[in-house]
């Protein structure tokens, strides 16, 4: 065989041979990656809350009564003393057919009861006057000494007896006339009407200058003491409440700061913790589990035009900065993997997966602080599979 054909025959083994390797050779395996970044880094907490009035007031019925129409609507801006609404006397109760009957019977014999009293007055009159005459008569015979002294002193007190009861005879008079009149109104008054003529009114005013936030009664009808009309506050004066997690609540401290965002404006806006209440109570998250939750109370501390819309009640969103920190270098924790009780992840170098053990930090959300084992700049696989191992070729996605 001559060279030349020697020569053709090993580099068409060496291609088939370099194909075989090609054909055999694991392909690289598609990943995504991220880069590690090196710069602030923040450790925070965050869940929802609702904005709240630090000192409400609720305005109730301070008596039993009849509430007029309440003019004011929510929003309106009242100052302290001013009218919030008025209360009148309650109408009196409607009348069964029976009761009507009683009254009429209650005002006849009323009538009754006025005849007789006229009639035993002016029987008493008549002896008063009687009684007047004979003590005028028998003075003036004593002045003639006709008559002894008892016999005077006697018709003085006959005199005296007779004009007590007349006295008495017309006072009962009086009370017989009042008895009818008031028999008479109970009669006279159409059922469960209010009375038609004016009659004083009770103005409850406000304790505050503030806005009037709720309003639970705007129609006019009874009302009984302590019924609850309207709530007053100072928008000024508006607080946050988070329930955070227990596991979180322990982290948070007063003073600490706050960002509160997703309430509806293009900012977010700053606040710091005022309290974190010592006593958590327990609620069913939506997944049907028992969270156990602590009210952690925020004071807004940015200027006051930046946050006006916000209202009583309103839905916010508080991140509670727990550390922050400059040139801390920091991954995505989906990073991160376990492997021999330690933490590791996988460095993309010369499209090679690179396994490389490190030390992690804070976290916060979905990033984690690396304290030791990455650089900032380098590529990292984030979500690493089964199918990475050290030094296998991977693909960028």
């Amino acid at each position: 065989m001559s060279l030349k054909k020697k020569i053709i025959l090993i580099l068409s083994g060496l291609i088939l041979l370099a194909l075989l390797v090609l054909v055999l050779m694991p392909s690289p395996v598609p990943v995504s990656v991220a880069q590690v970044e090196q710069g602030h880094f923040e450790a925070w907490v965050e869940d929802e809350g609702r904005t709240r009035l630090r000192a409400p007031y609720t305005v109730s019925s301070p008596i039993n009564g009849y509430l007029r129409r309440v003019e004011l609507e929510p929003g309106d801006e009242v100052d302290a003393g001013d009218p919030l609404f008025e209360l009148e006397a309650l109408p009196a109760p409607a009348l069964d057919p029976r009761a009507r009957e009683q009254a009429r019977e209650a005002v006849s014999a009323a009538r009754s009861r006025l005849e007789a009293t006229q009639a035993e007055l002016e029987t008493r009159e008549t002896r008063h006057r009687q009684a007047q005459a004979e003590f005028e008569r028998i003075q003036a015979l004593r002045e003639r000494e006709l008559v002894s002294v008892e016999q005077l002193d006697r018709a003085r007190t006959e005199r005296d007896a007779s004009r007590a009861a007349e006295r008495g005879a017309r006072h009962a008079v009086e009370v017989a006339r009042f008895e009818l009149e008031a028999a008479r109104a109970n009669l006279e008054i159409a059922d469960g009407e209010r009375a038609r003529t004016e009659q004083p009114t009770l103005a409850v005013r406000a304790p505050i200058s503030g806005t009037i936030t709720r309003r639970h009664r705007c129609c006019e009808g009874p009302v009984m003491a302590g019924e609850e009309i309207m709530e007053i506050g100072d928008l000024a004066d508006l607080e946050i409440r988070v329930d955070l997690l227990s596991m979180d609540a322990v982290r948070v401290r007063p003073g600490m700061r706050v960002e509160i965002d997703r309430w509806g404006g293009n900012t977010t806006l700053e606040g710091e913790v005022r309290r974190v209440e010592p006593g958590g109570f327990m609620r069913v998250s939506a997944l049907g589990v028992d969270e156990q939750r602590v009210p952690v109370i925020v004071r807004l501390s940015s200027p006051r035009e930046d946050w006006r819309p916000l209202g009583d009640g309103f839905r916010v969103e508080a991140r509670f900065i727990l550390w922050e920190g400059d040139d801390v270098i920091h991954i995505p924790t989906s990073a991160l993997f376990r492997q021999a009780d330690q933490w590791h992840v996988f460095v993309v170098h010369n499209g090679r997966a690179q396994l490389r053990a490190v030390e992690t930090g804070r976290r916060s959300g979905l990033r984690t602080q690396i304290t030791d084992g990455l650089d900032g700049g380098e590529t990292l696989i984030t979500h690493p599979g089964d199918r990475i191992e050290d030094g296998r070729r991977v693909q960028v996605d």
